[in-house]
């Protein structure tokens, strides 16, 4: 990594409001290049406060944006950080309004020529996409960073219209932790606590809401671009990662936007921005690249970045199985449209008897987190224990197979009960029996027919089901064997319907493992990025407050992920420490600390034992200002086989008194999940 301290202008920066129609104030960070022409303004607008919690990553890259010409502007979301009002749901019409107000605000600055970029990574990359579709005049071109097109089948709460308890829950409890946050007075003021008080008693979980739309509704439908990709009036940069849970978007928006107004890259990456170094690496430069986007799209200036191939991505070698990877090997191939002339799909017949497929409940174990964010222990390990409770078919690999796109399997099923789940992995299988998880999908098997509707399955009945795995650049070697694995469960990224336990008859006869074959390249241009750099730190110290306040007491750390069995009780445990926070000094005295553990328990046998727990403690402290407040919450979700059970608490102190205390219990019906 590159730290960059002389750039092309001088800089400065400055704190500010920007006033909304309905007289709500924003807060916002502005960094501007010195200079006596206009330039052309970049927005990254989020929830997720400003002054703190992505202050380091943020001056990452904004001061360089301004260093190289542009005014660069982080905005807290209306009811989150310092900014004023009520919190609302993620991407509500109420944000999006707001988001389009400001970019309208930013374009009739003086500083600024009257056009505008935004960019941002997952809930900053959604808001950039979603506002593009909007289509305010001065929003000229936008770079989305591991977002997503589908808001129900390709985000945290639903996937293959089977309820994502992995990150349904944990999402639901993280954001409920984030609202009840207070203002900071060092920038708010002296009403930030009447505002933290306003927005506390505005507080509801957000799970109840997400459980409440089980199938593609409306409320799904809203903010989903996929609807409509030609109201997108920006030109688009997507970028994902093949670790990343988002990056089939990329390859949609470069199929479905015009090939002039767009480009893709899809690199190994986890969830983060690809400069940052986090594993899986390579990392590249691109603030650099980004920095020819907005010249191209912003600026007028040829850079060269429409002449790239419409998709870039990185098609990685054969690798034992770990659960992380300073860098993975490999190679960037370049793809002139999407679908690739380059890439064929080919067939794989399933071979053998019908065969029972009745996964223990606690399949799925070993499946990695669902947002790897390049921690030690993100990854899926050895598939091997994964394997041995599913039904697996192997194929000889003989000759190196490259596999670049989303696969798809085509399955013949029969149920002897209305409702359940097929998963489907590919694996890379070394000669030592080793297996390295490639891709893998999920089919809820009432959303067979659409995600629209659920349709029970007629007991007894025999039917073809067919859906799409993850994408993925791998090169299978020879020797190999590309291992297909399929189960009827995966806790805890998916939650068991009532009935899984049965599981389900599969007939290999007439049942299909589609692969996306690519050419293998020959002397082809070979496809290049910077060295990553960013701007100097902001230069926060992580260790232990100053006055000495933890949210836990350990002797030791505690482990990033921990499996218990209890083997009388037949009870699997999976406890994650999702790594978030710890403590951190910031220099403008800040003293921030966090600390968050996720539980998953199920018995193997009992698919209605499920059950999910989170429970996050923020201090915000401010010695100089004698200012000390705690957030605690707790999220837990239980079932039965009619409805989902949600219980939620928050506690809130300020100088150890409680302000605030409430707790939150609901039942949901199971209609689809």
């Amino acid at each position: 990594m590159h730290i960059r301290t002389s750039f092309p202008h001088e800089t400065t920066h400055e704190d500010l409001w920007i006033p909304l129609p309905d007289g709500t104030l924003l807060y916002a960070r502005v960094w501007r290049p010195l200079t006596d022409e206009p330039v052309p303004a970049l927005l990254e607008y989020l929830p997720y406060r400003t002054s703190d919690w992505t202050a380091p990553r943020d001056h990452q890259r904004h001061p360089w944006y301004a260093g190289h010409g542009y005014a660069s502007v982080r905005v807290d979301i209306r009811g989150h950080g310092n900014s004023e009002g009520m919190p609302t749901d993620e991407y509500s019409a109420t944000e999006l309004a707001d988001g389009v107000a400001v970019v309208n605000w930013l374009a009739a600055q003086p500083w600024c020529n009257g056009r505008v970029g935004m960019f941002g990574i997952s809930w900053g990359g959604f808001n950039s996409l979603q506002i593009a579709a909007l289509a305010p005049e001065p929003l000229k071109a936008i770079v989305t960073v591991c977002s997503t097109d589908d808001r129900y089948d390709n985000d945290v709460h639903y996937l293959g219209g089977s309820v994502l308890a992995v990150d349904m829950h944990a999402w639901a409890a993280t954001m409920l932790a984030f609202v009840a946050r207070p203002p900071d007075p060092l920038y708010f003021g002296s009403a930030w606590r009447d505002m933290w008080l306003k927005r506390l008693e505005a507080v509801d979980p957000l799970l109840h809401t997400w459980l409440a739309h089980q199938t593609r509704d409306d409320y799904w439908r809203h903010g989903s671009v996929c609807e409509d990709y030609g109201a997108i009036g920006a030109a688009v940069l997507a970028v994902g990662g093949w670790h990343d849970p988002y990056r089939d978007t990329v390859l949609r928006l470069v199929e479905h936007l015009p090939a002039d107004r767009v480009r893709g890259l899809i690199g190994p990456w986890s969830h983060q921005y690809p400069d940052r170094g986090l594993p899986p690496g390579p990392a590249i430069g691109f603030l650099q690249e980004t920095l020819r986007w907005w010249d191209h799209w912003l600026k007028g200036i040829d850079s060269g970045v429409m002449r790239e191939p419409l998709l870039r991505a990185y098609v990685s070698d054969s690798h034992p199985p770990a659960t992380v990877y300073g860098t993975l090997p490999g190679r960037w191939v370049g793809e002139p449209a999407w679908p690739s002339p380059q890439v064929r799909k080919v067939t794989y017949a399933l071979q053998g008897a019908p065969c029972l497929v009745r996964s223990p409940q606690h399949t799925g174990v070993d499946a990695g987190r669902f947002f790897p964010f390049g921690n030690d222990a993100d990854l899926p390990p050895d598939q091997r224990e994964e394997d041995a409770r599913s039904v697996c078919f192997d194929f000889e690999v003989g000759e190196e197979t490259w596999v670049l796109g989303r696969p798809g399997v085509r399955l013949r099923l029969t149920s002897e009960v209305p409702r359940g789940q097929v998963v489907a992995r590919v694996c890379d299988v070394a000669p030592d029996g080793s297996s390295t998880l490639v891709t893998r999908g999920v089919l809820n098997l009432s959303a067979r027919r659409g995600r629209e509707r659920a349709v029970p399955w007629e007991p007894g009945a025999t039917e073809e089901v067919a859906f799409e795995l993850n994408g993925i650049g791998h090169a299978f070697p020879p020797g190999h064997r590309i291992r297909l694995a399929v189960s009827s469960a995966y806790w805890p990224w998916i939650w068991p319907q009532p009935d899984s336990a049965a599981g389900f008859t599969l007939e290999p006869v007439g049942s299909f493992l589609d692969l996306p074959v690519r050419a293998r390249d020959a002397d082809r241009p070979p496809i290049r990025f910077e060295e990553p750099e960013q701007s100097e730190p902001l230069g926060v110290t992580r260790g232990v407050a100053a006055h000495g306040w933890s949210p836990v007491t350990l002797d030791e750390p505690r482990p990033e992920r921990l499996v218990v069995r209890d083997v009388a009780k037949g009870e699997w445990r999976l406890e994650v420490d999702p790594r978030y926070g710890g403590t951190r000094v910031y220099p403008d005295g800040l003293e921030f600390t966090e600390d968050a553990l996720e539980a998953y328990t199920i018995q193997e046998s009992d698919p209605l034992s499920a059950r999910t727990r989170s429970d996050w403690s923020i201090r915000l402290h401010r010695p100089d200002l004698a200012w000390d407040t705690t957030v605690r919450t707790r999220s837990e979700i239980t079932c039965d086989r009619l409805d989902f059970v949600a219980s939620n608490e928050v506690v809130c102190t300020e100088g150890g008194e409680v302000v605030f205390h409430r707790t939150w219990e609901k039942r949901i019906p199971r209609t689809a999940g």
